[in-house]
């Protein structure tokens, strides 16, 4: 499916991001995934669990917030003069503690980690396509942090969001006592 083009670069976003995580992750090993810096802290492995379930998440958020829009009787179609996405505004200062909601696990096997954060991707295609067939402006729902975001806004936040974990990803590699094996 083509896409319009603010939604195409959004996609654009969306992969480039993670190839530079699944560049970072392939090939680790258990141990390495486990590993982390200070007990407070998280793992490489809790960090992809972690991106991949909130992924999942803004999935779900796209399929009810285009549901409910078809029950309201909005207009579909992407709209002609929506030519860039609004930017997501900026959080309070300082790092966030993550909802619930999307708390990751230990010590899940890293092979299964990958495999379902590269699953939860070729979902997000499917929304991202959904994205492209509705004016996302009037798809709105709160985030627990940065309050009122519309769809598009919601799925910029998903780039953003793992671009902040890739290097907290790296930051933990780089970390005196990462594994070596």
């Amino acid at each position: 499916m083509a896409l319009p083009k603010p939604v195409e670069m959004l996609w654009n976003d969306l992969q480039s991001v993670r190839m530079e995580v699944l560049k970072e992750v392939e090939g680790l090993s258990q141990a390495q995934a486990d590993w982390k810096p200070g007990e407070k802290e998280w793992s490489v492995g809790e960090v992809v669990h972690h991106v991949t379930v909130a992924e999942i998440a803004t999935g779900k958020l796209t399929t009810k917030l285009t549901k409910d829009a078809d029950a309201r009787g909005v207009p579909a179609g992407f709209p002609s003069d929506l030519t860039e996405f609004r930017d997501v505004p900026a959080g309070p200062p300082g790092p966030a503690a993550a909802p619930p909601v999307v708390w990751p696990e230990h010590g899940k096997p890293i092979g299964e980690l990958i495999a379902g954060m590269k699953a939860a991707r070729e979902r997000s295609r499917q929304s991202v396509e959904k994205l492209a067939t509705v004016d996302p402006r009037p798809l709105v729902f709160k985030h627990f942090r940065l309050g009122d975001l519309d769809l598009a806004q919601w799925w910029t936040l998903q780039a953003q969001h793992e671009g902040t974990h890739l290097e907290q990803i790296r930051a933990v590699k780089a970390a005196p006592g990462f594994p070596t094996k």
